[in-house]
């Protein structure tokens, strides 16, 4: 993954957090993202930390970048980047405030102070044995 995206790399897509709520970028995310109309929409399929053999790591962080990794390499076969990201729901399993420092961390690397609007989604479980996390990204790009 190269550097963390930047307000330049698309012009027309916004992040904004309206006066009346708290600013959540500490936290790594916006509250609302607009896309102008005629973007065209990408929605893939959530992605797991795990690998091309389907290996999962039992590492948390391991997982997460792995997760960004796949949806990197899902997003560029419909032609977009994590810099077209506008909203994502990260699933995680056994969530706990160490798991959301490594979140914090690994999301500032990717997408620095430009930050897609996120929900993030504590569960018992999710789809294999072992899986971790699950990104489920909506992207957006001008057609």
């Amino acid at each position: 993954m190269a550097g963390a995206v930047g307000t330049e790399d698309l012009d027309g897509l916004e992040f904004i957090n309206p006066k009346g709520l708290y600013n959540p970028s500490h936290n790594g995310y916006s509250h609302l993202a607009i896309f102008p109309a005629g973007w065209r929409i990408i929605l893939p399929a959530g992605q797991g930390g795990e690998t091309e053999d389907q290996a999962l790591s039992a590492d948390f962080r391991v997982q997460l970048k792995q997760a960004i990794r796949n949806t990197v390499t899902v997003l560029a076969a419909a032609g977009a980047t994590l810099a077209d990201v506008a909203k994502f729901t990260l699933y995680v399993v056994d969530h706990d405030k160490k798991k959301f420092h490594i979140i914090v961390e690994e999301f500032a690397t990717v997408w620095g102070d430009r930050k897609p609007a996120w929900t993030l989604a504590p569960v018992p479980a999710l789809a294999l044995d072992g899986m971790l996390v699950e990104i489920d990204v909506i992207a957006v790009v001008p057609r």
